[in-house]
């Protein structure tokens, strides 16, 4: 992982010094030679020698974040340990057709089989030879974790310009508990924690029977209060309100228990009713923002609240439920195309463009196009190389892009305050007064700033008032004494005549018009 500060990428460049870096096939990447970038205002990066023809390299690999490599650091990790345990691992990140490289990795050696989930794209599949081990985001319901005692999670830690491997064993009703690979071991059930041997014991170990005079043993009706106990508190740790609400119906239905035991089910009951009717009334509130947000069509809100109304609908959802999500889900896909169909508008214009455009013309088409670029996501090699052709033909041209390093453009919606953004009608898309603008090439989607031509006359309106009402100069004014005309200068050596200076400050009294 390269340094992005330029201090420690002078270190970085001179211990690596005379080695070659390179476009990884197995991050996606296109195979091309790289080069270390060093900047002093912004983030270091590697980046590709530019093509022969000189336009911008073009490459397909789309994921740049820190966990974008993080099956290369899981193989690296893993092939270390097994060795230390003198096994040797064979690795694959295939998983299964259509998933996205770096979805899965799988470890093999001779005496056992792991399958490691990074992201949700390959569903776990249990008793197959290959043992699951699961990302941080990949789900596991009750029952499997019932049935199997415990599983297995992986997760990455950046550690400086590297990543550390940590594996989680969680059990049902039991928080994750999480150790270094050095901790970890193969045995003959797969791998193994300090955490997975003390759960064996305690399900495997017989509980001693002891008879005390006076004192009975737990009844059935007590081990299941106590399970029932377990499984409430499992249901709120998981924010599972379908499992409280069962838990909850059950419980009234248990009789015979201990006086000990049923105060503990009462004061349970009561809590887990009122978090379940809290819980219900903060996802009603949920699925109401969500569905506000899809008919302002604001996408990154959208987004945001859709992940976390799946979520909160995993385990049942209603059928009201499932038409907000099916809503927001054609909501963002119909947004995608919109943009997609924006950036094809707006590539087309340039296309269109006299060969010596404007130097100021070409450089706002093409920041609206790196804009819309951004916000359309993923665009494709072609197009990328086509926004990248004409963000270096700009800069030629029109001078560079980046912040700081141009002359900025004024931005008229910074010189209006917002109260009057929308008091006059906008002559460009028709907008009434107190109505936002339009984005002409996205029915339906209002824009965040006015158009321009409607907040130019508000400006044009003010510098006239300024103009009126700033102070008269004295040379602006027809000297009395030697009758020298305005700009210039009376025919003494000393400066104007105290009479020009006088009729300069009476006309700013009056508040005179200039001509």
């Amino acid at each position: 992982m390269l340094p992005m500060e330029a201090i420690e990428l002078d270190v970085f460049r001179h211990r690596y010094e005379g080695e070659t870096f390179w476009c990884g096939t197995l991050l996606g990447g296109c195979g091309g030679q790289l080069t270390t970038k060093l900047y002093t205002d912004r983030a270091c990066h590697f980046a590709h020698h530019p093509d022969p023809d000189g336009l911008p390299h073009a490459c397909g690999r789309r994921a740049r974040g820190v966990n974008s490599a993080d099956h290369l650091y899981v193989r690296s990790a893993a092939a270390a340990w097994l060795a230390g345990h003198g096994e040797q691992a064979s690795f694959e990140y295939s998983g299964s057709a259509g998933a996205p490289l770096g979805s899965v990795v799988d470890i093999r050696w001779p005496r056992g089989a792991l399958r490691v989930h990074l992201d949700q794209a390959v569903a776990p599949v249990w008793d197959d030879g290959l043992e699951p081990v699961l990302g941080l985001g990949v789900p596991v319901d009750r029952d499997t974790l019932i049935r199997r005692w415990y599983v297995h999670r992986i997760r990455l830690d950046s550690e400086g310009t590297s990543r550390r491997v940590r594996i989680g064993t969680e059990a049902f009703a039991r928080p994750t508990e999480w150790f270094a690979l050095e901790e970890c071991e193969v045995t003959e059930r797969g791998l193994s924690t300090p955490a997975v041997q003390r759960i064996i014991q305690a399900r495997s170990a017989a509980a001693p029977v002891k008879w005390t005079p006076g004192q009975n043993t737990d009844t059935a009706q007590d081990t299941r209060a106590r399970e029932l106990l377990r499984k409430l508190l499992y249901a709120r740790r998981t924010r599972s309100i379908a499992l409280a609400d069962s838990v909850c119906r059950e419980i009234p239905e248990l009789a015979d228990v201990s006086p000990r035991l049923q105060e503990q089910l009462d004061a349970a009951l009561r809590s887990g009713l009122l978090w379940i009717a809290k819980e219900t009334e903060a996802r009603r509130e949920l699925f109401a923002r969500l569905e506000q947000a899809v008919a302002e069509k604001r996408a990154g809100k959208v987004k945001r609240l859709l992940r976390h109304a799946k979520t909160a609908a995993k385990d049942a959802c209603s059928d009201e439920e499932s038409r907000v999500i099916d809503a927001a889900d054609g909501c963002l896909t119909a947004i995608a195309a919109a943009r997609s169909k924006r950036l094809n508008t707006l590539l087309d214009d340039l296309d269109q463009l006299p060969p010596d455009p404007d130097p100021d013309v070409l450089r706002i088409k093409v920041r609206e196009l790196l804009r819309a670029a951004s916000e359309a996501g993923s665009i494709g090699p072609h197009r990328q190389a086509k926004v990248e052709a004409w963000k270096e033909r700009v800069r030629h041209t029109a001078g560079p892009l980046q912040p700081g390093r141009e002359k900025r453009l004024p931005q008229l919606h910074r010189q209006v305050t917002r109260k009057r953004w929308l008091e006059r009608r906008c002559p460009r898309c028709g907008a009434n007064s107190g109505q936002q603008c339009a984005v002409e090439t996205m029915p339906g989607e209002m824009r965040r700033v006015p158009h321009d031509e409607r907040l130019k006359p508000i400006i044009d309106e003010r510098r006239e008032q300024q103009r009126l009402r700033r102070p008269w100069r004295v040379y602006e004014v027809t000297c009395p004494d030697c009758g020298q005309e305005p700009e210039q200068r009376c025919t003494t050596l000393g400066g104007p005549h105290r009479s020009r200076v006088e009729l300069a400050k009476e006309y700013t009294r009056l508040k005179k018009a200039h001509s």
